[in-house]
């Protein structure tokens, strides 16, 4: 039996300092989130396992990730941070993956580089084939400005694993769903190999925009576009919590699966996410 994964959520602890973008204003977020606070959202949502997903541009950040994934069997793997610009990020790559069985990816955080095109500098050559190497899939935190830069990026790099994060972030609050929706379906069909995570729509929409039937054409899209065997489901926690909470998006995905079948749903929920994080460690069902 496939488990079911919650690819996206975060852990943080304000007082570790390395959290720039977490400020007060985000009240709902604005406070410690450890594993203790997630393990009953998944048990009321049948969740086997997760793969906490780093928030801090900091090597520090993901070691304390990665202590939280030894402690507990159910974190079955961190995407991490690492410095891919660094002139010795090859070794560094490596000797993070050899030594931490549990880090699963790595994810520049793209979203807030002024440099648009900074994906395509010649210089994060050795860490990319460094993550190639080392069985490392590569989170693309991107927007929608940044696509005809990824499509560049999938092109230069097919070895390297990809994962667009939240649907590449369309901005539903705008109602803009063009040109997002032909270049989602464009890196779709040109590159077979790069996963879509169905995560974090809810945060891009106004407050009554986050009804599960409001963010459907979105989900929708997504789904028709990368398929039942390309999307992952992620449930981005805590962040959700600035919009709805835990149980609703998890609803609201169910619904959106409705017509799949069993198997297909398995693969959404969980299947598709230990394809495209071949390193997870996922601990013996009972």
């Amino acid at each position: 039996m496939t488990a079911s994964i919650d690819a996206h959520q975060h852990f943080w602890q304000l007082a570790r300092g390395d959290y720039g973008w977490l400020t007060p204003e985000l009240k709902p977020i604005y406070r410690d989130f450890m594993p203790e606070d997630l393990r009953p959202l998944l048990d009321a949502c049948g969740i086997d396992a997760t793969i906490a997903v780093q928030a801090a541009p900091t090597v520090a950040e993901t070691e304390f990730l990665l202590s939280l994934a030894a402690r507990h069997s159910w974190i079955a793997g961190v995407v991490g941070w690492a410095d891919l610009e660094a002139a010795d990020a090859a070794e560094a790559i490596t000797a993070l993956a050899q030594t931490q069985p549990k880090l699963v990816g790595l994810r520049p955080m793209i979203q807030d580089i002024p440099d648009q095109e900074w994906m395509l500098q010649d210089r994060l050559a050795p860490a990319l084939a460094a993550m190639a190497a080392n069985d490392l899939t590569f989170d693309a935190l991107v927007l929608p400005r940044h696509l005809p830069v990824l499509s560049e990026f999938l092109q230069r790099y097919p070895n390297v694993r990809v994962i667009i994060d939240h649907g590449a972030k369309p901005q539903i609050r705008d109602h803009d769903f063009e040109p997002w929706a032909s270049q989602m379906q464009d890196l779709a069909s040109r590159y077979p190999g790069v996963y879509c995570k169905l995560s974090g729509l809810a945060t891009e929409a106004r407050p009554e925009q986050v009804k599960a039937e409001d963010l459907r054409p979105y989900a929708g899209h997504l789904l028709q576009a990368f398929g039942p065997d390309r999307l992952i489901f992620g449930s981005d926690w805590p962040v959700v919590r600035c919009a709805t909470d835990y149980q609703k998006w998890f609803e609201a995905v169910g619904g959106y699966t409705r017509a799949l079948s069993a198997g297909e749903k398995a693969a959404v929920m969980g299947g598709n996410a230990a394809k495209a994080y071949p390193r997870l460690v996922l601990e013996q069902r009972r």
